[in-house]
C-alpha cells in the first residue's frame, strides 16, 4: 500500500499488518496525483490511501489497477477513532476499486 502525503503518518502504526510505504519515503512527495498514481502502479503498489476527496473527479480511473481508498478527512483525531473502518476498506479493496471512507 502507498500512503499519500496528505494522510497523517501516525495512521501507519495501526496498519502494520500491511506492507506500507509513504509517498515521501518513495521520493514522490512532489508528484501530482496523476503522476503519483502512475508511479505507484509501475512500482507494483496495489492500494493507494489518500485524503484527497477530489481525486475521483480529477483523475480518469478507467483501466487503473490500483485500488483507491479515499478518506473524508485527514484530521488525525478523527482518523484514530475510525481505524476499524479504514482497515476494513483496505482489506476489501480490489484492483481498480474506489472506496470512500466517510469519517
Amino acid at each position: 500500500m502507498l500512503l499519500d502525503y496528505n494522510v497523517p503518518y501516525p495512521v501507519t502504526d495501526f496498519l502494520q499488518k500491511h506492507d506500507l510505504a509513504t509517498a515521501d519515503e518513495m521520493g514522490w512527495a512532489k508528484l501530482n496525483n496523476g503522476k503519483l498514481l502512475e508511479a505507484a502502479e509501475r512500482a507494483g503498489f496495489q492500494v493507494f490511501i489518500t485524503a484527497d476527496k477530489h481525486l475521483s473527479y480529477q483523475q480518469n480511473r478507467t483501466g487503473r489497477q490500483l485500488a483507491l481508498v479515499v478518506l473524508s478527512t485527514n484530521n488525525w483525531a478523527l482518523l484514530k477513532q475510525n481505524i476499524p473502518a479504514i482497515t476494513k476498506a483496505i482489506d476489501f479493496a480490489q484492483h481498480g476499486s474506489f472506496t470512500y471512507v466517510d469519517i
